[in-house]
């Protein structure tokens, strides 16, 4: 007797999400299927991936320790900041963290230690699809990856979530909370392609008043076609005999509003990223000046806190009160002059100095340059009576100048008194014409 066999395999998310079928939860209503694989088929969501990928992959990253409020360089630098994984530089680490983030929501980093020393001695980022969440019996995070064999504690689990929803594990994909809007750009995107690739649409027709055979229909259309087709002959008049009538049947894209609605896609897709429309070729209304502030706040309210949550996950593999951080300061910098003017103020203030400014323009240091210089209106406490006894200075020489007794001068000022070599200022008789033995004859 031959028995039936059945099979029986568990669906979760992971193995649904990015399958390109039509699953439930996948599917749109504009018939297309949207996850994290086919979701890069369109084009504005790859250009917003990539431009967030770029970005922060390739962020000048190091290790600090912060004491009494100053942040010094964490040293030995761990080499995993460099090479997370042997042979995979921290720009492509980073960007596979990015990758995840912003398709599926989540990222997930397995950490290797060394058995020896406990040093971290590789980062593999997972594909988030194979990767689920769990509390154990201890009602600590787990992460199952696969078919459940291999089991990894959080405290090997470098874990990420870009929106998490209240009271749930896992992160919040974007593709997934936004497949209509992607489903209908991918829509228009292959309605596009067919248009012009695969449809059959007819530019117009000849209507002649009674029938034709074959032949004769064939012979008026090589006679309108050999007269009016062709870049050089589109534009000239018809002239048809007989009764014939040509009527136009084709529409134009332009006319179908089908450039108005792919721009519309995209600008839902640059809202979706949180990007500015510019940054994926929509400039329209835009000038120089709002372009970069768009692009600064576009760092500050969107990079910032994406890299603010891989600073913070990351800083858990260093001891103490180590933390990694990003320099972001190459993104949020002006145009050469605006810089330039800055740089001046904070040297004119004397809260940087000029090895500092230097650095930040990737120039040598200079001898000196680590003095902080002030201007004299803006001194030291300590030093505050200085202006007010140069502008006395400045009175009692005045009042010398025009004959009044340089004594009675610092007494009335308030100044100390000052042993004077006796002869007076050149200003009141020549020295050349001054009595040696008898200089105060002069007054």
């Amino acid at each position: 007797m031959l028995r039936r066999l059945t099979e029986r395999r568990s669906l979760s998310f992971q193995t649904v999400w990015g399958a390109g079928g039509d699953w439930v939860g996948g599917s749109s209503l504009s018939g297309v299927a949207i996850g994290g694989d086919n979701a890069l088929r369109v084009s504005a969501v790859y250009s917003c991936v990539r431009l967030y990928t770029d970005c922060v992959s390739t962020l000048p990253a190091d290790v600090y320790l912060r004491i009494d409020g100053d942040r010094r360089p964490y040293r030995p630098r761990p080499t995993w900041i460099d090479e997370p994984s042997p042979g995979i530089t921290r720009s492509d680490h980073f960007a596979q963290v990015m990758v995840s983030l912003l398709i599926d929501g989540n990222s997930f980093t397995h950490v290797l230690r060394s058995p020896t020393t406990g040093e971290v001695i590789d980062l593999t980022v997972l594909n988030p699809q194979h990767v689920e969440v769990r509390r154990n019996a201890s009602r600590e995070l787990e992460y199952v990856v696969g078919s459940g064999k291999v089991i990894i504690p959080a405290s090997d689990m470098i874990y990420i979530t870009e929106m998490t929803l209240p009271g749930e594990l896992r992160g919040v994909s974007r593709i997934t909370q936004n497949k209509e809007t992607l489903g209908l750009a991918q829509a228009l995107t292959e309605f596009a392609a067919r248009f012009f690739g695969q449809g059959s649409m007819v530019p117009g027709v000849i209507e002649w008043p009674g029938a034709l055979t074959k032949e004769q229909a064939t012979a008026l259309v090589d006679t309108f076609e050999a007269s009016h087709q062709g870049l050089t002959r589109s534009h000239r008049p018809a002239v048809l005999q007989g009764g014939a009538k040509f009527t136009a049947t084709g529409i134009d894209p332009e006319s179908s509003q089908l450039n108005a609605s792919r721009r519309q896609s995209v600008e839902d897709v640059a809202r979706i990223f949180r990007v500015p429309p510019h940054m994926l070729g929509i400039t329209d209304g835009m000038t120089y000046s709002n372009v970069e502030n768009n692009a600064i706040q576009w760092v500050r309210f969107s990079v910032v806190p994406i890299v603010t949550k891989i600073e913070q996950a990351y800083s858990r593999l260093l001891p103490g009160v180590a933390f990694l951080r990003f320099n972001l300061d190459s993104l949020l910098r002006g145009d050469t002059s605006t810089r330039f003017a800055a740089y001046s103020t904070a040297l004119q203030s004397g809260f940087m100095s000029v090895n500092e400014v230097r650095r930040l323009e990737d120039l040598r240091t200079v001898d000196a340059g680590e003095v902080l210089r002030v201007p004299l209106a803006n001194v030291d406490l300590s030093a505050a009576n200085l202006v007010e006894t140069e502008k006395k200075v400045t009175m009692a020489r005045n009042l010398v100048l025009v004959g009044y007794d340089p004594a009675e001068v610092l007494r009335a000022l308030g100044l100390p008194d000052i042993e004077h070599t006796g002869v007076p200022s050149s200003q009141l008789q020549p020295i050349v014409q001054i009595n040696p033995n008898d200089p105060g004859s002069v007054y």
